[in-house]
């Protein structure tokens, strides 16, 4: 089987030749497994360790050139860290934090979906079918918390603000334009998925109430996992730390995949997601990235992997992937060993 009929057999809930597995790192880590793995290419790493990497699948930007690379006027500036182990970009300017009325949005210089070329969206997508293919997206309070900044964002949440309201519905439209002509360029199944995500918890529990959840994000969610479906795409949803108590709510309204199952935050046993929730939803992710990848022996990171696959792939339903993205601290050998011990559980 290619990487994409895996993915495709999994999410079909059909029985693929080997369990499928996916990457998610920092460019620092990815640097350094090229380098040292001596690959080429990105492809070619994937091949080498067996992953199942999701490619994606874009519209060309055609828009004012001083927008390419800021599409939302967001300014962030590097913070290296570890004497230059890495780095991150860090919130300098957010372009919603001098604003308190929702008229002021009026005048805000906003994308616009006419600035995307579509039209050679369904020639991309012949040069990466052989792997699970993933296209376009929806995160609006975290897009938000970057425009308006984290402090505003939550006192706007907390307070219920109209400006909040009215901001959040102007990321929608955007975002269902966009992944509307994105589907349709493709065709009818040609995207496997697409992220409807958000990150609702923290380590111990959620960061806010389900009825704020329920007010502001569930229904804008609702209706782009509502247009996937009608395009034949997938609902990935993302969503960090200690979500179990939203999870049933998350189902109702359509996910498909959930990532990235961070089992050492409260409620978030795998045991217990597997029992109520492994009928109605794919797991992705697992892989510890707190502990486990960053501070655990090999031997730990492929016992990890091992069970893993024992708990939230029992029956199928399961794709192996860390936690989140792998970060430089995370030694070379225990990334090897993730890998290694998918392919020794397959038999290879």
């Amino acid at each position: 089987m290619t990487p994409r009929e895996r993915w495709k057999a999994v999410l079909d809930r059909r029985t693929p030749d080997r369990i499928p597995c996916d990457f998610w790192s920092t460019p620092e880590v990815l640097s350094r497994l090229l380098r040292e793995l001596r690959c080429p290419t990105e492809d070619d790493l994937w091949r080498a360790l067996g992953i199942d990497r999701a490619h994606d699948v874009a519209p060309r930007f055609v828009g004012p050139e001083e927008r390419k690379d800021n599409l939302w006027m967001i300014e962030v500036k590097e913070q290296v860290y570890g004497d230059g182990l890495g780095s991150y970009a860090e919130l300098s300017h957010a372009p919603f934090a001098e604003f308190s009325e929702p008229e002021e949005l009026v005048d805000f210089p906003w994308p616009d979906p006419d600035w995307f070329d579509f039209s050679r969206v369904a020639d991309d997508l012949e040069r990466v079918r052989e792997w699970p293919i993933r296209g376009g997206g929806f995160e609006p309070f975290n897009l938000y918390c970057a425009m308006r900044g984290l402090e505003l964002a939550f006192m706007d949440l907390a307070t219920e603000s109209p400006f909040l309201e009215a901001a959040l519905e102007r990321i929608f439209d955007f975002h269902y334009e966009f992944n509307r002509r994105l589907f349709e360029a493709a065709g009818w199944g040609a995207i496997d998925f697409t992220y409807v995500a958000e990150d609702f918890g923290g380590q111990n529990a959620l960061l806010m109430s389900p009825d704020k959840i329920e007010r502001f994000f569930i229904p804008r969610m609702k209706a782009m996992i509502d247009l996937a479906h009608a395009h034949g795409v997938r609902a990935f949803h993302h969503d960090d730390g200690a979500i179990r108590r939203i999870i049933p709510r998350m189902i109702e309204i359509g996910i498909d995949i959930l990532n990235p199952i961070q089992w050492r935050c409260a409620g978030m046993e795998r045991e217990g997601l597997k029992r109520d929730f492994g009928e109605q939803v794919v797991f992705h992710g697992g892989v510890d990235n707190q502990q486990s990848l960053p501070f655990g022996s090999p031997k730990d990171v492929r016992m990890e992997v091992l069970e893993n696959i024992r708990i939230l792939g029992a029956g199928g339903g399961y794709i192996v992937a860390p936690c989140h993205n792998i970060q430089p601290v995370s030694p070379t050998e225990n990334i090897l060993a993730l890998y290694e011990a998918v392919r020794a559980a397959s038999g290879g």
